[in-house]
């Protein structure tokens, strides 16, 4: 990843807009043992409070990279409660990367939220529909 991914123009402004990155290396860090990091690159989207949230193991093209951070921030928002925030990550995800691998997640999970945002279990019956569709 680090001559492809992370290098790549759009990678380094998303990542510094929009997280905070910590890298080590894996057999240097009690962080690895930590969070039982036992191969690279493991990406992990951590909550405020240092909770894992997402973890991702292996190689990542941009886009694909991009499109699994949104989804481990989306999640992370779900997971406070900040409902209209993960919305616009989910919606950001399914808009620029609809071929990405984190689509079905993110549609999952996008009907979830929307569902905790109106109360509306139709939400969850279109999440369900476009799952299976898709």
């Amino acid at each position: 990843m680090d001559a492809v991914t992370y290098p790549t123009e759009e990678v380094v402004q998303f990542v510094a807009d929009n997280l905070v990155p910590l890298r080590f290396a894996a057999h240097e860090s009690s962080i690895s043992e930590d969070y039982h990091a036992i191969w690279t690159p493991t990406i992990l989207i951590l909550d405020f409070d240092g909770n894992e949230i997402q973890r991702s193991v292996g190689f990542f093209a941009p886009g694909e990279f991009i499109a699994m951070l949104l989804l481990g921030m989306a999640k992370v928002r779900f997971s406070h409660e900040e409902f209209d925030g993960a919305q616009v990550c989910f919606q950001r995800l399914l808009e620029h990367y609809p071929e990405s691998d984190a689509v079905p997640e993110a549609i999952y999970f996008q009907g979830v939220n929307l569902f905790k945002m109106k109360h509306n279990p139709k939400e969850l019956k279109t999440a369900y529909e476009r799952l299976v569709a898709e």
